[in-house]
């Protein structure tokens, strides 16, 4: 018997990635990546050179499509594996990156009428600009007694799709009425694969404030917030809600044609990048946390019970892994607060000295960084560059480095911004663990535990507790072609179960790093530091940050 073979496909913030892997071992056997054309777009509109506002971020959605007409051609002619192997397909997406489309499933910012108006395209998960209506979802939520925000840690986001919606429809009516359905781009992309277009409940779980048994909020709660949203569940939310695995559709005769694959085999149900990382690394049962790393992170925990944790993403039955309730969380800056300090900061002197010992910035500034004992820069820092996802949900916060001197050196700054990073984690690894969901060891995933050994070694330093590390250089796409599997089903040569799917093609590395008895000493003296700063400028004792932000938008308001 031939051997089966999945693609996944992982939509992240700058590309597109394919990769085709083996079912009997999980093994990549090709990838490609596809460049979005449009890339991220937040400062003016394409075409028509219109100045966005503070704090958008769109993207165009062909540039999704190119992925598949590109990468996925690509990864069969690099393996010479025949059509008929490959059993099915999947996709993972940033989340929540929502668009509007009318009533044949096709984005408004197609149509020559509505492209023009930026609320037409496509929000990325990053756009922060509906941070209003966001205060305002969580204040009305919190004097009605809402039951469905303690499940999502007692705020809703900016970056989720309540507030994204109510920000088209504040300031474009005539968009928000003429759209059909507000959907993830994960949703659109596989509606364009099979040509059904149905909603995952990990996404709408997760990023719409969707309860398995509850549904989503009352129409009384959507009319409280605004009398025009009275029906936004009935009307612009509608549409059937699929788990996991299931499959979507055959792939359509003109996606058959694009890409090479046979019409008719299976396409999964979208899912979300880090969330499809949970079986690619073999976490099929609690106590466990999956990190994935890379600009940012994404936290998630199995557990047997639904619990309230102050500053989660969300608590969604079902959402990662069948039979569990999945628990996410997360950073929104870490590899990108990195870049920052690197693209930004760093002194010519240590670039010419990296490109002298034949090492690129990030690795000079690191081997020097490795030289210093815990505490021994003298320097803390709060992890804000670009708010604080998890546990005080706010993007109105900003970063913090405390400790400098004229004697500070860039490595130094570097060791503390990766500290910083790790008192975030830490922070989110104690509201689980105060609040019933037990974390005993973390797996970490993405591109910077591939590249950084003293980021991972201080992670366990600062948590205490035990890594292990993906095998997979692709661990998100992996998990999607599991769940391609999974849609095929056994009949076809794929998996009938997440469970099943894991034990085979899951992939982590046997080395595991462990904590230092003597670093984690001087960590936990250091976190305690890191708290009091995390809650003085978090919790509303000195809210400088907003005022300084405020001060900012205003002065850009003035100069446009």
């Amino acid at each position: 018997m031939k051997e089966k073979y999945t693609i996944g496909i992982d939509y992240g913030t700058e590309s597109g990635r394919a990769v085709l892997v083996s079912l009997k071992d999980g093994k990549e056997i090709a990838d490609h990546v596809t460049s979005y054309r449009h890339g991220v777009i937040d400062d003016r509109l394409p075409q028509t050179g219109e100045k966005l506002g503070h704090e958008w971020a769109l993207q165009h959605a062909h540039d999704y499509i190119e992925v598949i007409q590109t990468s996925v051609p690509e990864v069969l002619q690099q393996s010479n594996i025949h059509p008929d192997e490959v059993v099915g397909i999947g996709i993972d997406f940033t989340a929540c990156t929502i668009l509007p489309v009318d009533k044949d499933g096709r984005p408004l910012m197609f149509d020559p009428k509505w492209k023009t108006d930026p609320n037409s395209w496509v929000k990325l998960w990053k756009h922060h600009a509906a941070q209003a209506k966001a205060n305002k979802i969580n204040e009305i939520a919190e004097q009605r007694g809402e039951e469905f925000l303690p499940r999502y840690g007692g705020k809703i986001s900016s970056e989720w799709m309540v507030a994204k919606i109510w920000q088209v429809l504040d300031e474009s009516p005539d968009i928000y009425y003429a759209t059909d359905k507000f959907v993830e781009a994960t949703d659109w992309v596989i509606s364009q694969l099979s040509g059904n277009l149905v909603r995952n409940s990990c996404t709408v779980g997760y990023k719409a404030i969707w309860h398995k048994q509850d549904g989503f909020p009352s129409k009384e709660y959507f009319k409280a917030l605004d009398p025009r949203l009275e029906n936004l569940a009935e009307t612009k939310l509608r549409g059937e809600i699929v788990p996991l695995g299931t499959n979507a559709g055959g792939l359509t005769e003109e996606m058959a044609d694009v890409t090479g694959l046979n019409p008719g085999i299976a396409v999964a149900v979208g899912n979300v990048d880090a969330h499809a990382s949970v079986p690619a690394m073999g976490v099929t049962s609690p106590r466990k946390m999956v990190m994935a790393m890379g600009t940012s992170i994404c936290h998630m925990v199995l557990g047997d019970k639904e619990k309230e944790i102050e500053g989660m993403c969300g608590v969604v039955e079902d959402g990662i892994i069948p039979n569990y309730y999945g628990y996410e969380a997360g950073q929104s800056a870490v590899g990108d607060i990195f870049a920052w300090f690197v693209d930004t900061s760093v002194p010519a002197y240590i670039k010419e000295e990296a490109a002298q010992a034949g090492l690129d910035v990030y690795q000079y500034l690191e081997k020097k960084a490795t030289g210093y004992k815990p505490g021994e820069t003298g320097l803390l820092a709060l992890d804000w560059w670009n708010g604080n996802r998890s546990v005080l949900v706010d993007t109105e916060l900003s970063g913090l480095l405390l400790g400098m001197t004229l004697q500070t050196k860039p490595e130094e700054v570097y060791r503390a911004l990766l500290e910083a990073t790790a008192f975030g984690t830490r922070m989110i690894v104690d509201a689980f663990h105060q609040n019933g969901v037990s974390i005993d060891e973390l797996y970490a995933c993405g591109g910077l535990p591939r590249k950084s050994k003293l980021l991972m070694q201080i992670y366990a330093d600062v948590t205490n507790r035990e890594i292990r590390i993906a095998d997979s250089k692709h661990t998100p796409a992996l998990g999607a072609a599991m769940f391609g599997a999974i849609a095929a089903g056994s009949e076809n040569g794929g998996y009938d179960s997440a469970i099943e799917a894991a034990r085979n093609m899951a992939r982590i590395k046997e080395e595991v790093i462990k904590p230092i008895t003597e670093n984690v000493f001087i960590y936990d003296e250091l976190f305690q530091e890191y708290k009091q700063l995390h809650d003085y400028f978090g919790r509303g004792t000195n809210n400088v940050m907003k005022r300084l932000k405020t001060l900012r938008t205003f002065e850009e308001k003035v100069t446009i």
